[in-house]
């Protein structure tokens, strides 16, 4: 069984922001599998689907990204999910627009939702696929709630397919294989 969480803030005002991209990719895998995620539990929004034989959970955390490890660990805890098998989809400033990078483990590298999974799990030991967002010009805060421009949000919608397509193999083949096809993406 796996846990595929997109972080988040929840509400209109947040959407579609470079914040949401694990949201955006979440909603996008929902739509592939045909589900709808409206089921309100383990403080969020999830939905049970299956690919390849194994059961996934998708999940997006309602409890803004600062607290998102609360809404992971509820998940994680209730179907005895091992680290091994949670996959976070979360934006990295470190990596231009449409980049991709997958790791197994780490630290929090400064995003408030890593660090709240990591303290809530009491481990970085999960596997992240992290969907560059591009270097703030000036404050950290605008940039991360602000949105793409359209050039940069055609370039993140690829990158979107690439993430699915990578969460896919991770259930599939292992964190590995992923991180050999995908690690180097960029639209």
């Amino acid at each position: 069984m796996y846990l595929v969480v997109g972080l988040g803030n929840p509400g209109d005002e947040y959407r579609h922001t470079r914040h949401n991209v694990g949201f955006d990719v979440i909603d996008l895998m929902a739509e592939k599998y045909n589900v709808s995620i409206n089921r309100t539990k383990f403080k969020g929004l999830c939905v049970e689907v299956n690919i390849s034989g194994e059961k996934v959970i998708f999940l997006k955390p309602s409890t803004y990204m600062n607290l998102s490890g609360e809404s992971v660990r509820e998940a994680a805890f209730f179907y005895k999910i091992p680290n091994e098998n949670i996959i976070i989809i979360h934006d990295d400033i470190s990596l231009d627009a449409g980049k991709l990078r997958i790791r197994s483990k780490g630290s929090a590298g400064g995003h408030n939702g890593l660090k709240s999974i990591i303290a809530c799990l009491s481990s970085d030991i999960f596997t992240r696929i992290k969907i560059g967002v591009g270097q703030p010009e000036k404050s950290l805060i605008p940039h991360v709630l602000g949105r793409f421009s359209k050039i940069d949000r055609s370039l993140i919608e690829k990158t979107f397919e690439a993430s699915i397509k990578a969460t896919q193999t991770i259930i599939e083949k292992g964190c590995n294989e992923a991180m050999n096809q995908f690690n180097g993406f960029s639209a």
